[in-house]
């Protein structure tokens, strides 16, 4: 089973300038402060249409709050020239849901950024996919099951939304190919107790509507979550799956079955690292209301709070204060174990402890 989107793993190795900047920063707040994400997610509306059984940002409520998208597209320019690559849409809403999505996606194109999206798919309409899969380098759809029914009971809508979403991936992957866009097409589905029986049939529709790829990937507490009925979820039985997935892969289709962060999840994260070197430098979080967080695991925390993106520019809040108060605590108060398991940056994270690390770097280095 191949991953050549490295998407159980991590892409830092291919950063290494950043690196480099992390190293020498050091705790020097001054050289530090330059220190600018290579990633962005960003949140442009708080509504969401689906109430997934899972989701971990239940408990901001799916607020109707969008992000104004004039201002967005200047502060998109800035961050494009202060040396941000990448902006995923996702975030606490559906983030098609918002009504300007296509001249955001244009204008962080314009910016240098690369843009992605994780999304429930049922919004993938055709104006988005002729005028902004151009423009997108892949899209992720939520797809937690593989019949109408189930589907219906864990994202928690109607069941016809399904086949509607299928359909949507399918005039997508259509277009991409009329037009030789090099956009990547997935699918992603968190394994649940629900739909573990449905995983080879799901994989069997993504591959006969032509995506390229199925992500099947463990749950993970959010700390704040409403939500805790997979809380005890543990996967050590279930990693069999993955043979079973593999099978139904062929030269234009990638099962991705997540084993090495599933076996990660009944590890003791003390054990990978104590130190999280990812924040707040690698990663930033914008919400739909633009308060801009150094953490996605803390939204609404006020000690992973840096300002507020309609409120001074992003140089401003990153450069600020808030910033080097949070950089002081992540480095020197912040408990690991209090954090979510399996955290976006738990792969960069035990990568930039060997770096940072001087005690738990692995002898005799220099031997290359």
């Amino acid at each position: 089973m191949s991953d050549q989107f490295a998407i159980d793993s991590h892409k830092l190795i291919y950063h290494p300038e950043r690196v480099t900047q992390l190293l020498e920063a050091g705790e020097d707040w001054e050289k530090y402060k330059t220190l600018y994400p290579i990633y962005v997610e960003i949140s442009p509306v708080g509504a969401c249409n689906h109430r997934c059984t899972f989701c971990a940002v239940d408990y901001i409520g799916y607020q109707t709050r969008t992000l104004d998208h004039a201002l967005l597209a200047e502060r998109l320019a800035e961050m494009g020239r202060l040396g941000v690559k990448s902006v995923m849409y996702a975030g606490e809403g559906e983030p098609m849901l918002h009504k300007k999505i296509n001249e955001i996606v244009k204008a962080t194109h314009d910016a240098g950024i690369d843009s992605a999206f994780t999304t429930n798919g049922t919004a993938l309409n055709q104006k988005f996919i002729e005028q902004s899969l151009q423009y997108t380098s892949w899209i992720k759809v939520s797809l937690n099951a593989g019949s109408p029914e189930t589907y219906a009971q864990i994202h928690r809508t109607k069941a016809e939304d399904f086949d509607r979403v299928l359909s949507n991936i399918e005039k997508a992957v259509a277009y991409k190919k009329a037009q030789g866009l090099e956009t990547t097409i997935g699918v992603q589905s968190i394994l649940l107790p629900e739909n573990r029986n449905e995983m080879v049939d799901l994989a069997r529709r993504c591959r006969e509507i032509g995506a390229d790829y199925l992500v099947v990937k463990p749950y993970s507490q959010h700390n704040f979550s409403e939500t805790r009925i997979y809380e005890k979820l543990n996967y050590d039985n279930w990693i069999d799956l993955g043979e079973q997935l593999a099978a139904e892969e062929t030269e234009d289709f990638t099962v991705i079955f997540r084993h090495n962060t599933m076996k990660r999840y009944s590890e003791a994260q003390e054990a990978g690292y104590q130190t999280c070197y990812s924040t707040p430098a690698m990663w930033a979080y914008v919400m739909a209301d633009g308060s801009l967080y150094s953490c996605s695991a803390y939204l609404l925390d006020e000690r992973f709070s840096l300002g507020n993106l309609n409120e001074a520019s992003f140089q401003q809040i990153w450069e600020g204060e808030k910033r080097k108060e949070n950089f002081r605590f992540v480095r020197h108060e912040l408990d690991i174990s209090e954090c979510r398991k399996n955290c976006r940056m738990d792969a960069i994270n035990r990568y930039l402890y060997k770096l940072m690390d001087r005690g738990h770097r692995i002898p005799h280095v220099n031997f290359i």
